[in-house]
């Protein structure tokens, strides 16, 4: 067996291990990124931020002339040309693709395309892909390593599925000739975001969440207020605190799911079932037990906040790693377990050679449905479970004088504040322009800003941003 040997591997192309590789490269080490997917870039790039984003683009124009007359235009009529969204969707990822794997590929590098498993402590055995260059497996040890492996769609085993059209969130982002009913079954961030896709794209849609509220782990009354923006669309039904019970294929060769709903049995019939149930890590491959490394209770590798597992000379990154599957995350947890794998083995390169942890107090969320729902920091629930004293004020969109010329019906901003000291400690959003909306408030929260210093910066008007002052002077009242 051909053997090699690397001061860092980096298990993983995607933007947590590109970032990991480019930090490894730039302190001194010689690199090696194994991949043995058949397209190189990442969830993110392939399958994930980018495609999903481009489709909805395409819905949010198309909802926004079916509205068109609420601001005194006419379109009437307005469609789809469904394969010319797919293809320029598809464009935009082959764009985006081709720049990573050129990255990928550049000289800093060694890319070795083919599938990694732990042979020992400091040892992978890796194994051709398709696409590789080599027929044998091949033997790396490595003076560190960098597990970034992702994440794999997660799916239900139930009853009668052999029987009807299921797609997952992998295949939904490829079709370009889309059911005209769909059901969808999940209430978290993928299954929202398509489900407002195909709504604003003129199909018909059945959400149904297992828990008594979509967007679990979110700010209930940012879920309340998302799942009364749902019930208003004609496009839409939604079903909460269920039980799935089997799935169905109807005489007229409908694919229906029976569940258990406020005590009734229902059926609910589309042309196409999507199994939206969140992602788990991608681990199967890698034989884990063999480099003694664990997994705590979310099925995620054990890391500590340097990103170090349970193998002194293994760090892991990204949605292997979790505890939140988002790409700026991923990116600043490759990054630090690059830069302290290269500290443990005195790569300084002239840098501070401090091992560097990560701090999840500035966590984000963006969900891209509509209305676009964003979070940072700690939510109110999460305030109560840590025993923190504090205020939380909201203010609604629809009482806002640019919101009301945009036309938000829906939504509101909160805003969280520690006692007695004022310092903002969360916030969220679910309105017009959430995602862009929310990093006002990252940015004060990075600076440790309270109320008081917030109500001092000037917000034009009439702007969407200026909403933000309303909580912000209600808490200040208060303090």
């Amino acid at each position: 067996m051909e053997k090699r040997e690397f001061d860092l591997v980096v298990v993983g192309g995607g933007s947590a291990g590109y970032a990991a590789a480019r930090t490894g490269h730039e302190r001194g080490m010689s690199v090696a990124i194994i991949d043995g997917a058949e397209e190189l870039g990442g969830l993110c790039i392939l399958k994930g931020c980018m495609p999903s984003k481009g489709l909805i683009e395409s819905a949010n124009r198309l909802r926004a002339m079916r509205e068109a007359r609420r601001f005194g235009l006419k379109c009437d009529n307005p469609r789809a040309d469904e394969r010319a969204v797919f293809a320029r969707k598809s464009e935009l990822i082959d764009d985006f693709a081709s720049y990573r794997q050129e990255q990928l590929a550049s000289d800093r590098f060694t890319l070795i395309r083919g599938y990694a498993a732990f042979a020992s402590e400091d040892t992978l055995t890796v194994h051709p892909a398709s696409q590789a260059d080599f027929s044998q497996p091949i033997a790396i040890t490595f003076r560190s390593c960098v597990l970034a492996t992702g994440s794999q769609v997660f799916s239900l085993d139930l009853p009668g599925q052999d029987d009807v059209r299921i797609l997952t969130s992998d295949d939904i982002l490829e079709l370009d000739n889309m059911p005209d009913e769909l059901v969808v079954l999940g209430g978290g961030a993928i299954a929202l975001e398509m489900a407002c896709f195909y709504e604003g794209m003129g199909k018909q849609v059945h959400v149904i969440q297992r828990s008594s509220h979509v967007l679990t782990g979110t700010d209930r009354e940012v879920a309340k207020e998302f799942a009364a923006a749902m019930r208003d669309r004609d496009g839409l039904t939604l079903y909460c605190d269920t039980q799935l019970e089997k799935f169905n294929r109807t005489e007229e060769g409908k694919s229906a799911v029976i569940f258990n709903h406020e005590g009734e049995k229902k059926c609910v019939e589309g042309d196409a079932i999507l199994m939206a149930l969140g992602r788990k890590p991608d681990i199967s491959r890698l034989n884990l037990a063999l480099a003694k490394i664990t997994l705590n209770n979310s099925g995620h590798v054990d890391c500590d906040a340097g990103m170090s597992t349970s193998n002194p000379l293994v760090y892991a990154a990204g949605d292997v790693a979790g505890p939140y599957e988002v790409v700026h995350t991923a990116i600043e947890q490759g990054e630090i377990a690059a830069h302290n794998a290269a500290q443990s083995l005195g790569f300084t390169d002239g840098r501070d050679g401090d091992r560097q942890t990560i701090c999840y107090r500035l966590k984000l969320l963006g969900i891209f449905t509509d209305p676009q729902i964003a979070t940072v920091g700690l939510s109110e629930e999460d305030a109560q479970e840590q025993g923190i004293d504090y205020l939380a004020k909201s203010y609604p969109f629809n009482d806002h004088g640019k919101s009301m010329i945009h036309g938000a019906d829906f939504g509101f901003v909160k805003m969280i504040a520690e006692k007695p000291t004022g310092k903002i400690i969360g916030a969220s959003v679910i309105g017009p322009e959430a995602a862009e909306l929310i990093h006002e408030l990252v940015v004060a929260m990075h600076f440790e800003a309270t109320v008081a210093e917030f109500i001092k910066i000037p917000h034009y008007h009439p702007t969407l941003s200026e909403i933000w002052t309303y909580p912000a002077e209600e808490i200040l009242d208060f303090l």
